[in-house]
């Protein structure tokens, strides 16, 4: 992905407020600005793992 494209979608996602932006010179950090979009990934990456699990058992 372009940098240009995800200028693009960070700057959705702020608009969206699921994001919110810090400068620091030239340097922008963002980060969640939404409480239930980080449980959502939280669960999707909990999710992952058990399903990575799961399939490690099945090749012992």
């Amino acid at each position: 992905m372009t940098q240009s494209a995800v200028s693009h979608q960070l700057r959705y996602l702020r608009t969206l407020r699921i994001v919110k932006s810090r400068r620091d010179g030239n340097t922008v950090y963002y980060t969640c600005d939404d409480a239930h979009i980080v449980g959502l990934l939280q669960m999707g990456i909990d999710h992952i793992s058990h399903v990575e699990r799961d399939e490690e058992r099945v090749y012992e």
